[in-house]
């Protein structure tokens, strides 16, 4: 299986040594394994080295292992470094050797790996400005699980788009496949990309805040509510902090309010949504057929899935997400790209309701597009899951 962000990914590495190339996404959807396909498509030698260790490496470990992709791959090569973010003030030193490695001419390409997007960002902008270029790596899209594991549409909005434990799915082994996404991605992700990188005052109401965002994705909520969900929960500053650090790690977010003034939208209540589907289920405790059947609840979940994948199809675009309510007008979703706007609102039952909030809205800011997505409406659900996001705006 390659990914579409395959061809992006071995595409600039087949370019002369211009830029740092970054692979950025959460963990487990498969950065190590772009690697090491285009080590083998290339059929270039190659260094890899890792910092996701028990203890965090140090700069002079980093050090020695560029100095040794020097040496190795002095006729040209790839040196991938993964989780390099782990290391304290690692930055400063890659900008260093990297600006030795330019003016020595040396033929060999970097790749940064890092599943920790938020801390990988702030040291690419700390120190190496106008030397790299992301590449994001998202969670795995509807399309590239069916065409991978054979996953129809209901498996993918219960089971996400995680690739690691999907023959789990596929033998109906709900508990461990809960088991899985419990362990080794979320308290993986919190106690290592976020808890052990990051100061966190309250680790335990971080995790808590985590676990409220999975219950309510795909709903307002403000952080007023929040507090009050929340025992011990300071205040709203630190709530969104947390949001913030765990938007980073790629698990959990807030959707902000759409507005015409930006400080409004940041100071609206956020619209909680997961990254990945499996997330949300893992946390429920309901079963496969539990979930089906429970209609409000599968509703909820459909609609965690088109915000999940819109989430993941903005990343490394122009494009921006959003919600939009004003009384008892509401917009599921608003994509805004330069100028031009499109609503859409999600349906999953066979009753169309009301779409009033599409109506206030096209009155309200003139949007280029409205879409209603649901298997009985508009948009069926599983052709907007495999719809470019760039067609939308044709």
């Amino acid at each position: 299986m390659q990914r579409a962000v395959y061809k992006i990914f071995i595409d600039r590495l087949q370019e002369p040594r211009k830029f740092i190339q970054v692979l950025l996404g959460p963990r487990q959807v498969g950065k190590t394994t772009l690697a090491y396909q285009a080590e083998k498509d290339l059929d270039v030698l190659t260094h890899y080295v890792t910092a996701d260790t028990a203890t965090l490496e140090d700069l002079a470990w980093l050090e020695t292992e560029w100095n040794h992709a020097r040496h190795m791959l002095k006729n040209g090569g790839l040196f991938f470094i993964d989780e390099v973010q782990k290391i304290p003030n690692w930055s400063s030193l890659v900008k260093k050797l990297w600006d030795e490695d330019t003016r020595q001419k040396c033929q060999f390409k970097v790749v940064l790996l890092g599943s920790s997007p938020w801390l990988m960002q702030k040291g690419l902008s700390e120190s190496l400005t106008g030397r790299f270029e992301i590449i994001p790596v998202t969670h795995w899209s509807f399309e590239e699980m069916q065409n991978s594991f054979g996953f129809d549409l209901d498996q993918y909005l219960y089971f996400g788009g995680y690739p690691g434990p999907a023959e789990l799915a596929n033998r109906d082994d709900i508990t461990r496949w809960q088991n899985y996404i419990n362990d080794a991605l979320i308290e993986t992700t919190i106690s290592r990309d976020i808890l052990l990188m990051t100061q966190v005052n309250k680790p335990a109401l971080l995790r808590r805040l985590f676990q409220l965002g999975c219950s309510y994705s795909g709903q307002i909520l403000s952080y007023q509510k929040m507090m009050g969900q929340l025992s011990d929960a300071g205040n709203t500053t630190t709530l969104a902090h947390y949001l913030d650090l765990l938007e980073g790690a790629g698990v959990l977010c807030g959707i902000p309010k759409y507005a015409n003034q930006k400080a409004r939208a940041r100071g609206s209540s956020p619209k909680l949504q997961v990254f990945n589907t499996a997330l949300l289920n893992a946390q429920s405790g309901k079963a496969f057929h539990e979930a089906k059947a429970d209609k409000e609840y599968w509703g909820r979940l459909t609609e965690s899935a088109v915000g999940a994948y819109l989430l993941n199809s903005i990343r490394g675009t122009q494009i921006e997400l959003f919600y939009w309510r004003e009384g008892n007008y509401e917009v599921d979703f608003v994509l805004k790209k330069g100028e031009d706007l499109i609503a859409i609102e999600v349906k999953s039952g066979t009753n169309l309701g009301s779409v009033s909030g599409l109506g206030a809205f096209k009155k309200a800011f003139n949007p280029k597009k409205l879409l209603i997505v649901g298997n009985n409406h508009g948009f069926s659900l599983e052709t907007f899951l495999q719809a470019p996001l760039s067609q939308l705006f044709e």
